[in-house]
């Protein structure tokens, strides 16, 4: 059951305009079988070579061996790909469309299931990129390139990396290796891939933030829950384990933690916000 200051404090959003956010991060989508770049499943074995997650995972890596990193992302594609939203996932879905406008979605997630499950693209703001998308490595322009339909995912082992995959990878426009459309660890937040300044104005506009999912070890996230609460709105953390959230909300009048898997909490939260809808247009 939702506790009553949560309550209140949708239907105070509700009748003020204000938005109703959510924050997400690599936990929503354990359900779906999509592991996370940090804890155990955070390394990656090629040639007998044992990387870290937020060794490759970088601008760095990727200057002096392009080819690793492909493998690596071509991989992790091959996973998210076939992944299916679960409930989380379809859950918020069904608030947005209780919601509309009140409703954003800021998402850590480069996995597609936000947009599997229905969740509209203007309204949801993906703060580390899309797997779906690529750009130059070289830089040579900003634009966004759809997967190339050539690489086949479907069964992919960790090594592969063809000649004609290779010739796939290229930029149209310099010829340069393409890289994924994330935001690497050594890379920084913008608003012309990562909708950097878009979320911070979102964050002053939002009443009530939930945090799901997301250990907090990125900075933007740690910004937008710092400007909700800055604006005396509510945060509400819900999380099995203790993060960076857990702590920043300790001893704050407006900030709550909620000990809870994401699909559950959803689900009550769904069924509340319905109820709020409804009266106010009965």
């Amino acid at each position: 059951m939702i506790e009553k200051r949560i309550s209140d404090r949708i239907e105070y959003c509700l009748k003020k305009g204000k938005k109703i956010s959510f924050l997400v991060g690599a936990g929503i989508s354990a359900e779906s079988g999509i592991p996370t770049f940090r804890g155990e499943d955070g390394y990656w074995v090629s040639d007998s070579k044992n990387y870290k997650a937020q060794e490759i995972g970088t601008k760095r890596f990727f200057n002096i061996a392009s080819h690793e990193v492909l493998k690596f992302y071509l991989y992790r594609k091959s996973i998210t790909e076939f992944a299916k939203p679960n409930q989380s996932h379809l859950m918020l879905k069904e608030i947005e469309s209780l919601l509309n406008d009140n409703f954003a979605l800021i998402s850590q997630n480069v996995d597609s299931l936000h947009k599997k499950a229905g969740n509209s693209d203007k309204r949801t703001y993906l703060i580390h990129g899309d797997h779906d998308f690529m750009r130059c490595g070289d830089e040579c322009s900003n634009e966004l390139y759809p997967f190339p339909e050539g690489i086949k995912l479907k069964g992919r082992q960790k090594d592969q990396l063809t000649e004609s995959e290779i010739e796939f990878l290229k930029c149209p426009k310099c010829n340069e290796d393409l890289r994924p459309h994330v935001l690497w660890f050594d890379e920084y937040y913008n608003e012309k891939f990562f909708k950097k300044d878009s979320v911070l104005r979102i964050s002053k506009e939002t009443g009530i933030l939930f945090v799901l999912g997301t250990s907090g070890e990125t900075t933007l996230p740690q910004i937008i829950a710092k400007n909700v609460l800055a604006k005396s709105g509510t945060v509400v953390e819900i999380n099995i384990n203790e993060s960076y959230f857990s702590e920043l909300l300790s001893n704050k009048a407006n900030g709550i933690v909620i000990n809870s898997k994401s699909t559950p909490f959803l689900s009550e939260l769904k069924t509340e916000i319905e109820k709020k809808v409804i009266t106010r247009y009965m």
